[in-house]
């Protein structure tokens, strides 16, 4: 039998990358790690990073995080798990297309919402509050994506992985064209997938939606998908960046705004948010001054899933039988 493999893995795949990425494109070696590791004789540095985070518990986890909908009865809405899936597949194709490095770009995407409180947005917000009320100085979630993967679950990832997580929102840029992809394409899959979700809970109609910005992007969520990814593909080429058009970038802000009016600050929302403040303020009060330590109070609060929140909540406010 003829062999197989001739050179080292990493040879061959640095081989692989001069022929393949483009000159922009991050390469998969050398890895650099805040604690030095030999290398894998069988997966490049990014590839094991995108294989720890999805073995890790805070990505399991994300599948009973609520995107927008609190507990959602039907089967199809979207979860924190499913949206962070969606925002991936469409980062990879983007990043296939521009010749750059699919394996960074799909690290990131799969870890870039791994801090996520529950209850999505809302949950954010009040727990930022909580922190601010106690004298800390708040909770951003992409912030605390960043301490899960290095201090909560120790995954020692990559320096290029761990900026994108950092950097997929804020007002800093990530340093890398693949990160800066997936912070892109996280507006792109949300914007997108959201709308269907809310048309599907009967929060909004279709005639509801802005008619010019439809019209532009597309009567479906594949088909706005598609429009919003070839206007990227087309513009970043030009720009040597990962930008989007004026005229179709402006669109999807619109539509964003629109969302964030309608849906995301919408009744509907606002509906339950008093409930949500309620519940998580009261866990975060309670715990403060039973541990006495206030990270220790976030790093719990953030990890729970939304159905584990509710049961802890039910523990201080509900009696129980002995």
């Amino acid at each position: 039998m003829a062999q197989l493999a001739r050179t080292s893995f990493r040879e061959r795949i640095e081989r692989l990358e001069a022929d393949s990425l483009s000159p922009p494109a991050t390469r998969s070696y050398p890895a650099v790690r805040a604690e030095p590791e030999a290398d894998s004789d069988h997966r490049t540095p990014f590839q094991r990073d995108r294989d720890r985070i999805v073995h890790s518990k805070a990505f399991r986890r994300l599948k009973h995080k609520t995107q927008v909908f609190i507990s959602p009865e039907g089967d199809h809405y979207r979860t924190r798990l499913t949206h962070t899936l969606e925002a991936c597949g469409i980062a990879r194709n983007v990043a296939r297309a521009l010749g750059l490095n699919e394996d960074l770009t799909e690290a990131i995407g799969l870890g870039h919402d791994l801090g996520h409180p529950p209850f999505g947005h809302t949950g954010e917000e009040v727990l930022d509050a909580s922190v601010r009320a106690h004298g800390g100085s708040g909770f951003r979630h992409n912030e605390h994506s960043l301490r899960v993967v290095d201090v909560i679950e120790r995954l020692n990832l990559t320096a290029p992985v761990r900026d994108g997580i950092l950097r997929h929102t804020g007002p800093e840029p990530p340093e890398t064209l693949e990160g800066k992809i997936v912070r892109l394409v996280d507006r792109v899959a949300y914007v997108n997938h959201d709308i269907d979700d809310a048309i599907r809970a009967g929060v909004l109609r279709f005639d509801d939606l802005p008619r010019a910005e439809i019209e532009l992007l597309g009567s479906s969520g594949s088909e706005r998908i598609e429009t919003l990814v070839v206007d990227v593909l087309r513009n970043s080429e030009e720009a040597a960046d990962i930008v989007q058009g004026e005229e179709v970038g402006s669109a999807m802000l619109r539509m964003r705004e629109f969302m964030f009016e309608r849906v995301y600050l919408g009744p509907a929302a606002q509906a339950e948010r008093p409930r949500i403040r309620r519940m998580l303020t009261a866990l975060f009060d309670y715990y403060t001054e039973e541990l006495g330590d206030q990270q220790r109070v976030v790093d719990w609060l953030a990890g729970m899933t939304d159905r584990y929140a509710i049961r802890e909540f039910e523990k201080l406010s509900v009696p129980q039988g002995f």
